[in-house]
């Protein structure tokens, strides 16, 4: 198995992950909050998706799929079009809301076939390469993408957990 087949079967689970949370869900169970104040469903697999999104445009070099596939305008949300949700507070959280599960869907769909794009012709000497001098040590590319698999999967677990007690 080569490093670009690992990269697409850890992306290929997330994918999985986040349709089995989501699907067939409706709007106020997307928007569910258990405890009041947690993450919902729609907050947290937006916000991994636009993680990802972010993450792997940046190093591919290509424009976020969220605003160059139009999906800030069809998801609506009164945020900033730059905002992946990164550090948002109770309102910022609440105000992810979405008509369906199939918007969520439809949008991580095409962040996941640009990462598969990005990843399935990658070399494993290409991971190496820096992609992030703000850090000690540097961010390589292996490490930025392992990152957003991490991320993602938590997010995604976290996502399904909150599906089995609705």
């Amino acid at each position: 198995m080569t490093s670009a087949e690992l990269l697409t079967d850890a992306f290929d689970r997330i994918r999985g992950v986040v349709h089995r949370a989501v699907d067939g869900l409706s709007a106020d169970d997307l928007a569910h909050r258990i405890g009041g104040d947690a993450n919902s469903i729609a907050w947290l697999v937006w916000h991994l998706t636009r993680i990802q999104d972010d993450h792997v445009a940046d190093v591919a070099g290509v424009p976020q799929v969220w605003t160059s596939g139009g999906w800030v305008e069809r998801f609506g949300l009164p945020l900033d079009p730059a905002d992946t949700g990164y550090g948002h507070d109770d309102d910022q959280v609440a105000a992810v809301r979405v008509g369906s599960g199939e918007l969520l869907t439809g949008y991580h769909d095409a962040v996941y076939q640009r990462t598969i794009d990005f990843v399935a012709p990658l070399a494993d000497g290409d991971l190496g390469r820096v992609v992030d001098r703000a850090w000690d040590p540097p961010v390589t590319l292996g490490v930025r993408l392992v990152s957003v698999i991490s991320d993602d999967l938590q997010h995604a677990g976290q996502a399904n957990f909150i599906r089995g007690l609705l």
